[in-house]
């Protein structure tokens, strides 16, 4: 892509890797230079019976799905939307989300999953900063203020449809697809990261295909295809190396449930033996502590792989013990930056790994962007065949997070051994992450802001033994006013302002005065001990 990339209603999406790096990726084999449709395809064409999703409704081979997405890709096409169309995902896990996205794909469009459950506040803030044309639900009511959406031109949903509705159940004619720019976005990763609002980050079908499928063949190096069974959802970061990834990029099998039960997932291994199976360490130790059973078999797993947080070194022991498998720990995040301890070994000496050049070069530079000597920590920032283009519609994030040279800077904290190994120290903005789904602070806190007998809120994490963070509203009410309870917030954020219920607080602080620092700023440091000695593992 030469040129600034720009939607059919005009939103354009730039580059920032220099043009010459992107072609020395590709002539060095790290990037396929093909869409990612064109790779499902021949994926098809060559192993037409293979299993391509499993899921709770049965396996779907490849040759029935891509023959669904096209169908589903004609529908897309009959109502108006085209190739340089930004269409939103807001689907369960399973197959139809996974086909609705190849449908994109397919259409030569841009895919924007977000995430399902709960609450619309995020999903109607990307599809206005986004202008999607097109947005593909499981429930089109959480849409109703259309008002606010003047760039949607048509809602699709599977099953029966209300007025206005369009149907992705009925047979329709099939899309003949036709190949796209490999360079051009395919995908929008989503985020909440520290923004108020989220964020986009648009990749490329290249970056997909390659920087992050690399990744997932690094975790694979035996024969025969990956079948991978994700415990996460397909619309988060972590997820996307789901449908484009897992499918279009690799070939292989995608296994998806329901449910996080790990009685349900001991019988999802035993069943459809997935190589590798991916989760949050949450989870892992869920799935580790379950008792055993004498029917269950974890035999054709290679390894587990855990992100999206700190992985405890009990957890990994843990699991060691109750599968006898790897268990790989990933460094990973929406902005573009990846590495794991697949080469390496999960050790303290080890860090996160070595960081992989077919995936993305990681540097560490101070505060004005100069590079940092091993033993050295500063800001961890990449660059690689996975780095995303550009973040969508927010030019001052890619003004503060993206360096002159097209660098992702991760806003984590980090060192470089003498061995080239990276050291993961921490954030070095605020960010709560609850059992892997980052939450911002500040969005909860204006939220709760507009609580008419809220004064002031901060919300702290408070340590959680299971789940890494909890979060905590700390709040100080108008006085005179009867004392909120915590479920009467949660309501009020959820039922009144759309907040999605993965970001409420879980537990209540109340205060008659805020602690504050000699500069008069609110003293979070202050209010996280007073919640944490409060509610300590509640």
């Amino acid at each position: 892509m030469t040129s600034p990339w720009t939607s059919n209603n005009g939103l354009i999406i730039r580059d920032l890797v220099p043009a010459a790096d992107r072609r020395a990726w590709v002539a060095r084999g790290h990037c396929p230079d093909r869409d990612l449709y064109s790779l499902f395809a021949e994926h098809a064409r060559r192993h037409p019976h293979r299993q391509a999703v499993i899921d709770p409704a049965g396996a779907l081979d490849y040759r029935s799905l891509d023959a669904w997405v096209r169908r589903i890709a004609g529908r897309l096409y009959d109502a108006g939307l085209d190739h340089r169309d930004i269409v939103a995902v807001r689907l369960p896990n399973g197959r139809e989300a996974v086909a609705a996205e190849l449908a994109v794909a397919a259409l030569g469009a841009v895919a924007l999953p977000c995430p399902a459950g709960p609450g619309t506040r995020d999903t109607l803030s990307l599809l206005r900063r986004s202008r999607a044309r097109g947005a593909v639900l499981a429930t089109p009511a959480d849409l109703a203020p259309r008002s606010r959406l003047p760039d949607l031109r048509a809602v699709f949903a599977f099953g029966p449809c209300r007025p206005g509705v369009h149907s992705l159940s009925a047979p329709g004619p099939p899309l003949s697809p036709r190949p796209v720019d490999p360079e051009a976005p395919a995908r929008i990763l989503v985020s909440s990261g520290t923004e108020s609002e989220p964020k986009m980050a648009a990749y490329s079908h290249n970056a997909m295909a390659g920087g992050r499928a690399n990744y997932l063949r690094a975790l694979h190096r035996r024969p025969g295809p990956m079948r991978n069974l994700l415990l996460v959802p397909l619309a988060s970061s972590y997820g996307s190396c789901g449908t484009f990834v897992t499918l279009a990029a690799l070939g292989g099998t995608l296994i998806l449930q329901d449910s996080h039960d790990p009685a349900t997932t001991w019988a999802t291994l035993t069943r459809h033996r997935p190589t590798h199976l991916f989760a949050v360490p949450t989870l892992l130790r869920r799935l580790a502590d379950h008792p055993a059973r004498p029917d269950e078999n974890a035999d054709g797993l290679h390894a587990l792989v855990s992100s999206c947080t700190t992985l405890a070194e009990t957890t990994v022991t843990a699991c060691r013990a109750r599968f006898r498998r790897p268990v790989i720990a990933v460094y990973g995040s929406t902005d573009g930056v990846n590495c794991h301890t697949a080469a390496t070994g999960l050790t303290p000496e080890a860090g996160t790994g070595r960081p992989d050049p077919a995936v993305a070069a990681i540097r560490i530079l101070d505060d004005h962007d100069r590079e940092l000597p091993p033993g050295r920590p500063g800001q961890i920032c990449a660059r690689g065949p996975m780095t995303p283009l550009s973040y969508v519609a927010d030019p001052g994030l890619d003004a503060r997070l993206r360096t002159s040279g097209g660098w992702v800077r991760t806003g984590d904290r980090g060192r470089l051994d003498h061995r080239g190994r990276l050291h993961l120290l921490g954030r070095l903005t605020h960010i709560i992450d609850r059992g892997g789904y980052s939450i911002s602070p500040a969005q909860v806190e204006q939220e709760l802001g507009t609580h008419p007998a809220v004064a002031e809120a901060v919300c702290v994490a408070v340590p959680d033994s299971e789940l890494g963070q909890r979060l905590c509203a700390c709040v100080r009410q108008v006085p005179g006013t009867r004392p909120l309870a915590l479920a009467e917030l949660t309501a009020y954020l959820e039922d009144h302002r759309g907040l999605e219920r993965r970001k409420l607080p879980e537990l209540l602080l109340h205060l008659t005065d805020m602690p504050f620092t000699p500069s008069g700023k609110i003293c979070r440091r202050t209010l996280t001990e007073l919640a944490t000695a409060r509610h300590r593992d509640q």
